[in-house]
């Protein structure tokens, strides 16, 4: 787990022991997102800071760097510096990948997971000639790429045909009904996030 980098002079203690987890993390972040470039913090933990790790790697992936300086007694010390001023670009999904292995799945097989996002996406998966029934949809435009399968989506007015490769645009509050075809259906769709504070952490939307 330990990625060691150049460290700056500057360097800033965050102690998150004593206090629960999800605190921890968030006390982290929100310290994080405060460093200049090539700054650092050192953070003082009593538990193994696994599921840390895993959170920044989430939100900052390749971004940073981790050190272990210290294991004593089960005290941990980590030296964690900013490499870079934002999030950098990543591939976060391998749609190929995903229609292949999830192939008899249903429901939200993928989701887009740094809290720190303007967008929502996700990975909706329905078995053959199974659906989403009639339903007003959200006050937002939501677009969907049809990745695997076939099917048809029910408008206020009419049937369009879903096939792989359609790209769909769904008004806000329109109407709509997915039906699966023979070989079920799996789409991508993406929409504008509802406004939150800063990063959050947890299970993704």
């Amino acid at each position: 787990m330990s990625q060691s980098g150049t460290h700056n002079a500057v360097e800033r203690e965050v102690d998150i022991r004593g206090i629960p987890a999800n605190a921890g993390e968030r006390l982290t972040l929100q310290a994080y997102e405060k460093l200049p470039v090539n700054d650092s913090l050192i953070l003082l933990n009593d538990r193994k800071p696994d599921e840390l790790y895993e959170s920044l790697q989430r939100e900052f992936a390749g971004s940073f760097s981790w050190e272990v300086l210290s294991v004593d007694d089960g005290k941990y010390c980590v030296r964690l510096t900013k490499r870079a001023a934002t999030a950098l670009p990543r591939i976060v999904a391998n749609t190929t990948e995903l229609a292949t292995t999830a192939s008899d799945a249903k429901g939200s097989v993928w989701q887009l997971e740094p809290g720190a996002r303007d967008l929502d996406s996700n990975i909706i998966a329905l078995p053959p000639h199974d659906g989403i029934a009639q339903h007003v949809g959200p006050d937002l435009d939501v677009l969907i790429l049809v990745l695997h399968g076939s099917g048809k989506l029910e408008t206020e007015l009419d049937t369009i045909s879903l096939q792989p490769g359609s790209l769909l645009w769904l008004p806000r509050k329109s109407q709509r009904r997915f039906i699966a075809g023979p070989d079920g259906l799996q789409y991508f769709t993406v929409h504008q996030r509802k406004p939150t504070l800063g990063i959050t952490t947890g299970s993704p939307r």
